[in-house]
């Protein structure tokens, strides 16, 4: 990933270190603790979430600490005192993770992720963690609902021009995590292998002094295999030159306005009466989930999902929270600790969560342990997996491998869950046991 630094240390809001300097000076700084991150509901009436960037919070981790550039500006700027900046010198996290793999579904309440170590070590990753699986959560849930509308046709990442440049390259993995098959992007291409494709814009039409000029020249460079722009002035013409030029090998032509439906049909029309049976017609122009399922019975091969994609369709962050939940007392023992607060209470304990399954493997339930696992049968799975031990990376995967985890996930959810119309949580969430 392209970073402005090699430290990832600054990607925080300054309430963290004011917390840590304030606990080393009381003594509270050490003391161990359990951090959890949830949402306390799903956004926009979905049903489901589902998880992305664990991967890079792993990645981010092993970048965070405090060099001398990151502890000099500390300094100028006055953010905190010597003894905290020497403290910061020092720091590498010694603590565990635990959380929901890249992939995984969640729902309101689940401890999609779980920090422990002293509470120094813990308070100060709150931010950068909540930053990225906040963005790559909402990225991969809206794609996640864009890859069910389109009903096994592909669609293709092509978002970088409407978010920040570095949101663009996550926001490539978090589309690839659910099912987009490729990404314009070349900087997500180069850092996590996706697929990469791209043909051309209106420019390069509007360049040539004609446009059977323009797809003669891509022609000869690409091979007659490429896809061609064909609404930049009458489409009717443009595929008839584009077959004259290419042939019936001709790969395919992209729609990038007007009513999609009823252009996708004419140009299929037009092919087939020019022999070109097999070329593909991709459509792109501000798609959303609500559009690809729109042109379900139009004769349309692919999808490229700009704007809509790169902001979650209007829900452009997940809602997770970063909180403290239990912490060594007085005497030495793991106690629970909740916020009360009006519409923000939170449930106190460390949590152990599962998916309740029934016999024929249909999930029923996210069930949660406090304090230790909830029962279950033998058919329940359990969803937390060990990210960090003692300080130390332990979760290795690929994104094929969280790919397959999400498509396995949506198997066992009821077909309800894929409505795109606004609804409660496709699974409730349920409590079992007690902190001791």
């Amino acid at each position: 990933m392209v970073n402005a630094s090699a430290s990832t240390a600054l990607l925080t809001d300054r309430y963290e270190l004011t917390m840590l300097q304030a606990t080393l000076r009381d003594g509270t700084a050490q003391r161990r603790s359990v951090f959890e991150m949830f949402a306390r509901r799903l956004s926009a009436g979905r049903r489901y979430g589902v998880v992305a960037g664990i991967g890079r919070i792993l990645d981010a981790l092993q970048d965070f600490h405090f060099g001398e550039d990151e502890l000099q500006w500390l300094r100028e700027a006055e953010v905190v005192d010597e003894a905290t900046l020497s403290w910061l010198a020092d720091y590498r996290f010694g603590g565990s993770v635990w959380g929901y793999p890249d992939g995984g579904l969640y729902f309101p309440q689940s401890p999609v992720l779980i920090v422990e170590g002293t509470f120094a070590e813990c308070v100060i990753l709150e931010t950068l963690f909540l930053s990225i699986l906040n963005h790559d959560s909402a990225i991969a849930s809206a794609a996640t609902r864009m890859i069910s509308a389109a009903g096994g046709r592909p669609c293709i990442e092509m978002g970088s021009r409407r978010t920040h440049e570095i949101s663009a390259v996550a926001a490539a993995r978090s589309a690839y995590i659910a099912g987009f098959a490729a990404t314009s992007n070349l900087e997500a291409g180069r850092t996590y292998g996706i697929p990469t494709t791209g043909t051309s814009a209106h420019s390069y039409t509007l360049l040539h002094d004609t446009e059977r000029e323009a797809f003669a020249a891509q022609i000869r460079a690409l091979g007659p295999g490429t896809t061609l722009l064909v609404d930049t002035y009458d489409i009717p013409a443009a595929i008839r030159t584009a077959v004259d030029l290419a042939g019936p090998e001709l790969g395919g032509v992209r729609l990038d306005s007007g009513d999609l439906v009823s252009l996708a049909r004419t140009v299929r029309s037009q092919l087939d009466e020019l022999g070109a049976t097999s070329t593909r017609i991709t459509v792109t122009s501000d798609l959303d989930e609500f559009a690809i399922a729109g042109l379900a019975a139009a004769p349309v091969d692919g999808y490229g999902v700009g704007t809509a994609l790169v902001t979650g369709s209007g829900v452009p962050t997940s809602g997770f929270v970063y909180k403290l939940v239990a912490r060594v007392g007085d005497d030495g023992e793991m106690m629970p600790v909740a916020k009360k607060s009006k519409d923000k209470v939170s449930m106190g304990g460390r949590k152990h969560p599962t998916r309740r399954l029934g016999s024929s493997g249909r999930a029923q339930a996210e069930v949660i342990g406090i304090g230790e696992p909830p029962a279950h049968d033998g058919n329940d799975r359990p969803l937390l997996v060990e990210l960090v031990r003692d300080g130390q990376r332990a979760h290795h995967e690929t994104l094929d491998d969280a790919r397959a985890r999400l498509r396995a996930a949506l198997g066992e959810l009821p077909p309800s869950a894929m409505q795109l119309s606004r609804g409660e949580p496709i699974l409730d969430t349920v409590y079992e046991g007690a902190f001791s």
